[in-house]
């Protein structure tokens, strides 16, 4: 898609990577030069990311507190600039060039977040690992149980409107920041829109979730408990919501008027 048309819309791409300097030139070579400007973030990398991502043409910023929602927080921090932000793995697990059918959506002005579905794309158990597989089913189930809105994938390659990013007020810090923004679009009746996106081998770095045991339960724990906060928390706005309707709309209230004008025995008012 390199004659893709972004409207004027200035697009940038945020790449959290942390030790994939193996990757990381291919990742930024591979978008497409419609893309205003490429954030590498080095999320306190102990090799040659950041040179290596700085060679290859991108924006290096340093997050040195370790967590991917710390480092999409300071890549969007320095996209200031930006009318959409793009987000995806430095690994090179995902296909830069496919970024023109992640974004189209946002540009027709059909979406205000999209999702890059890896599902949607046919990824099977040669990209996903057996943990990564379950724990995104159960975790898009659980949005779709919740919000009712359709949900296959809690994929990383992903764009968000500038607009629709400030609304909803990101916080997370580490594994919970992919589904705290699609809890957070759905909580906030944003259009999100799913398209299929293909997912390849890593070519750098480690896992920083599925390399460990006790990563895989930080990050499903994570994830449950953001899902479970949000859900929470718009249960209840829906209810304060509703009491406050319930109020407005209370019979008993009565509107102030003027006092009443006095009136003599023969119903004339008297003069004050």
């Amino acid at each position: 898609m390199s004659g893709f048309d972004t409207l004027g819309l200035r697009v940038v791409a945020i790449i959290p990577a942390r030790d994939e300097a193996e990757a990381i030139e291919g990742v930024v070579s591979a978008l497409p030069d419609w893309i205003d400007r490429v954030i590498v973030v080095d999320n306190g990398s102990r090799d040659a990311t950041a040179v290596v991502a700085r060679q290859a043409g991108a924006t290096v910023v340093h997050e040195p507190h370790a967590g991917y929602g710390a480092a999409c927080l300071a890549g969007v921090a320095e996209a200031t600039e930006a009318d959409i932000l793009l987000f995806l793995d430095g690994d090179g697990s995902d296909d830069g060039g496919e970024a023109g059918r992640v974004v189209a959506p946002l540009v027709a002005g059909e979406a205000d977040l999209v999702i890059g579905s890896r599902v949607l794309g046919g990824a099977g158990a040669d990209t996903m690992t057996l943990a990564q597989r379950w724990g995104n089913g159960l975790a898009s189930t659980l949005l779709r149980w919740i919000w009712s809105r359709p949900c296959t994938d809690l994929g990383p390659f992903r764009a968000i409107s500038a607009t629709a990013y400030r609304r909803i007020e990101m916080i997370d810090r580490d594994y919970g920041w992919t589904v705290e923004m699609q809890a957070r679009a759905f909580r906030h009746g944003l259009k999100v829109v799913e398209v299929p996106v293909s997912r390849g081998l890593r070519r750098g770095g480690v896992s920083k979730i599925t390399a460990t045991l006790a990563g895989v339960l930080k990050a499903g724990w994570k994830i449950l408990s953001v899902i479970g906060r949000e859900a929470i928390i718009d249960r209840l706005q829906r209810t304060a919501g509703r009491d406050r309707k319930r109020v407005g709309a209370d019979p008993g209230e009565t509107t102030p008027t003027s006092p009443p004008v006095p009136r003599n025995a023969a119903g004339h008012s008297r003069p004050r």
